[in-house]
């Protein structure tokens, strides 16, 4: 049997260690849901997990960055699906994502250059 601090579960000690997806706001889950149920219906559940066809990252990343100007620019939703383009893009991501964790994507990235020096030049100019 194992003794714990007195008031403290022991399932609580070992859960808090772990990533607490509770922090996720639910409204980011549903409308990431709200896509990728739509890309569920044209490509077929986690396809980007079948072996045969790797995810490349540009193709995601270049998707994520195109619904994310639309947004910037004024645009709530893409016009061929009427979903919600912030949605498109953390869906996207969300694929990416887990393509890299499962060991199927390419990483097509261009040499690495300068960005994050630049962002700190810049940032701490004076």
């Amino acid at each position: 049997m194992t003794h714990s601090i007195k008031g403290i579960n022991p399932k609580d000690i070992s859960g808090a260690r772990k990533p607490n997806i509770s922090l996720v706001p639910s409204s980011a889950i549903i409308g990431i849901a709200d896509c990728m149920q739509d890309g569920a219906k044209k490509y077929g559940p986690y396809n980007w997990r079948d072996p045969q066809y790797p995810v490349q990252y540009t193709t995601y990343l270049s998707a994520a960055m195109r619904h994310i100007s639309s947004f910037l620019d004024g645009e709530d939703s893409a016009s061929d699906s009427g979903k919600d383009h912030l949605a498109h893009a953390l869906s996207g991501l969300c694929v990416l994502y887990d393509a890299i964790a499962v060991g199927n994507a390419v990483d097509d990235r261009p040499i690495p250059g300068k960005t994050a020096a630049l962002i700190e030049y810049f940032t701490n100019k004076q």
